[in-house]
């Protein structure tokens, strides 16, 4: 089991940042393929980001390149999400997810997951 606790949410102006964070808990936090994925009312969940074991691999939602940045710190078992430029659009609840495969785009490949952070950009 790993237990995943996000924060960093909150209201922000349009061209704003927010930095979120992700806590892992449990087993091995550098087994796992780490990726962000977010939730916008009456739509589904989709990919943001993703960063494999040693962080030295990151892959990104082409609607977010050049604005976000994932990153992790094994020694702390926190992922984290840096995001630039917002925009209205993002709005979002924003989830973190763990894959104990090779993680991908797709939710489904995904095991734990954490209760989400809100993000509210106004224009």
């Amino acid at each position: 089991q790993v237990q995943l606790v996000e924060s960093g949410g909150g209201l922000v102006q349009a061209g704003g940042s927010l930095r979120l964070s992700c806590a892992a808990s449990g087993r091995t936090f550098s087994n796992y393929v780490l990726g962000w994925f977010r939730q916008a009312p009456g739509k589904e969940r989709e990919f943001v980001a993703g960063i494999n074991w040693t962080g030295g691999s990151t892959y990104y939602a082409n609607f977010v390149k050049g604005r976000f940045t994932i990153s992790r710190d094994n020694a702390k078992n926190t992922v984290y999400l840096q995001m630039n430029s917002l925009k209205p659009e993002d709005t979002a609840v924003y989830y973190c997810g763990a894959s104990s495969g090779l993680g991908s785009r797709n939710r489904n490949d995904y095991d734990y997951w954490g209760q989400g952070t809100q993000v509210t950009v106004s224009s």
